[in-house]
């Protein structure tokens, strides 16, 4: 007889390991599929970010997270989820990727590039950093444009533009003016967010103010070519000399898979679930992290999002109690 899972958990980054450890707890017959490494969207983040919370914030699983600064950085992160992962011997599945999920009467099969499974439960804690927005503008597809950023040393002495004026645009333009790039900022709003990292907006109000860094303001790029991006500004189109765009325009949950195993999604692309069992329209798969957003992909975070993994595996554990009793 196949084996049958009491709960498969499709994501390992925190949520997902967050997810695995209180499963773990409940004694609950679990595994966790990753398509990439552990906290692969972590190993993905630039190498020199620092995080926006406090170590202690995102702690999982009651293991403290020592940094050597107020906020973590990345590295430091990954040493850390690599000890949670020992400290509980978590079993987590790494580069498997989940081809489709398929519902029988009463379990469901999951097959990966790799296997097929059954389980009663499914949490999906997918996050969204592998899906970026696109801008939908002529020349995005040219290699010049990038939607991550690793490091800036290849970019130095270059022509460089970037699109946004979140956190990640902040940061970007700045590790990039460091290494004596040109900087060129392009951003929708009429000025830099209030939500930029308190210890950055100085940074980078005084560079644009200088005009170290070149800013346009209600502003979008409209066209990019070989050797130039053009944007349109509230005086009309501009079109600058460019080696490289970094399109810093976010990110979301791959909708897609949503749909495609039977999730309802709303009018804006944001699951359909309930709010204090996080179980969404199909009976046993639930959401966790920051999948649960749509488009508000700023609404969930690591700190405010740890607390799913118990909610769900409270509604699994007594779900599975009641069929034992039964």
């Amino acid at each position: 007889m196949e084996h049958i899972f009491d709960v498969i958990i499709i994501g390992a980054g925190p949520i997902g390991m967050a997810c695995g450890i209180e499963a773990k707890r409940k004694g609950l017959d679990y595994v966790i599929i990753e398509k990439g490494s552990i906290v692969n969207s972590v190993f993905h983040y630039p190498t020199n970010m620092t995080f926006f919370s406090t170590a202690e914030k995102i702690e999982i699983g009651g293991v403290p997270f020592v940094s050597h600064g107020d906020k973590p950085t990345r590295r430091e992160a990954l040493e850390y989820f690599r000890r949670v992962k020992a400290a509980y011997g978590l079993l987590i599945n790494t580069y498997e990727k989940v081809i489709d999920v398929k519902a029988d009467d009463t379990n469901y099969k999951i097959n990966t590039n790799k296997n097929s499974y059954l389980t009663k439960n499914i949490i999906i804690a997918t996050g969204y950093y592998d899906n970026p927005v696109n801008m939908n503008i002529e020349g995005e597809d040219l290699p010049k444009v990038r939607h991550y950023f690793d490091e800036p040393h290849p970019y130095a002495y270059q022509k460089t533009a970037v699109i946004g004026a979140g956190n990640s645009a902040v940061d970007v333009a700045l590790e990039l003016f460091r290494v004596g790039a040109e900087v060129t900022m392009v951003i929708r709003e009429p000025k830099i967010k209030l939500s930029i990292k308190y210890w950055v907006k100085p940074d980078i109000e005084n560079r644009i103010n200088e005009n170290s860094i070149k800013a346009y303001f209600n502003s979008y790029p409209v066209e990019i070519k070989e050797s130039s991006i053009v944007i349109q500004t509230p005086e009309g189109l501009v079109e600058i000399e460019n080696d490289y765009v970094f399109a810093m325009t976010g990110y979301s949950p791959d909708h897609n898979f949503l749909r495609s195993i039977g999730l309802q999604l709303d009018e804006e692309n944001c699951p359909v679930f309930n709010k204090e069992t996080l179980q969404t329209n199909l009976k046993g798969i639930y959401l966790a992290g920051v999948v649960c957003s749509g488009k508000n992909t700023d609404k969930y975070f690591i700190e405010n999002s740890i607390g799913h993994a118990k909610i769900i595996t409270d509604q699994i554990a007594g779900s599975l109690k009641l069929i034992v009793n039964s």
